[in-house]
């Protein structure tokens, strides 16, 4: 199977459950949702004019909307070639979960790697159990896609942006049907806003949720 990838590079994990872990990213390419604060628009549209090879997308300095199509199997090749050290995998976009995930994580596990998606919860998640699945959910965004149940459910953390009081209510009401007794809840100010932040420190404080800070941002980190 073929994944459209618009980026690989190795860096610290800043948000969630991993913050601190060294990682290696593997931005795929596509996403429909339309979120307004998305910080990859880049990663929207797939443009077969901008494919282009392995070693173009690995010699990347700027974010671009060029990608390449790879193999499970040429990925692992590339890391390799790279030299990385981390071993935890974080696949994210783009919105992940437009391709089926469990041929490359199950290559990804047997190489000696743990794997992590992050998605908008749009899609059907497509993993193997061992994969750690992050949700953060896009609520009513300009693409119209609902969040879905079975994302929810599947979810190990769930990871909300927030920028204003409304942000929680939607959260809350979107969690009704869901278990979260074995779930993350992180609240994550949008653009690490101060305003921002400080809500989501008080109703973390008042659910008992977590925050997450984008901490490969306040260090300047990809």
């Amino acid at each position: 199977m073929l994944y459209k990838v618009n980026e690989i590079f190795e860096t610290i994990q800043g948000e969630g459950s991993f913050t601190g872990v060294p990682a290696i990213f593997v931005r795929l390419q596509g996403c429909p949702v339309g979120c307004a604060w998305c910080d990859t628009k880049h990663t929207w549209q797939v443009n077969p004019e901008l494919e282009v090879s392995r070693d173009q997308v690995m010699a990347k300095t700027a974010d671009t909307e060029q990608w390449t199509a790879v193999t499970a199997e040429q990925l692992l090749t590339l890391f390799k070639a790279e030299a990385y050290q981390a071993k935890h995998v974080v696949i994210t976009g783009g919105e992940p979960c437009m391709y089926d995930l469990n041929p490359l994580c199950n290559t990804l596990h047997d190489a000696g790697y743990q794997t992590q998606i992050e998605t908008s919860g749009t899609f059907e998640i497509l993993v193997p159990g061992q994969s750690w699945v992050t949700v953060s959910p896009k609520i009513n965004m300009k693409g119209g896609y609902k969040v879905l149940q079975s994302a929810l459910d599947r979810a190990d953390e769930i990871k909300h942006p927030v920028a204003m009081d409304k942000h929680i209510e939607q959260l809350l009401q979107l969690l009704q049907e869901t278990d979260i007794s074995n779930k993350l809840i992180y609240l994550q100010p949008i653009s690490q806003q101060v305003k921002a932040t400080a809500l989501a420190i008080a109703y973390c404080k008042k659910h008992n949720w977590r925050l997450s800070v984008q901490v490969h941002k306040y260090l300047g980190i990809e």
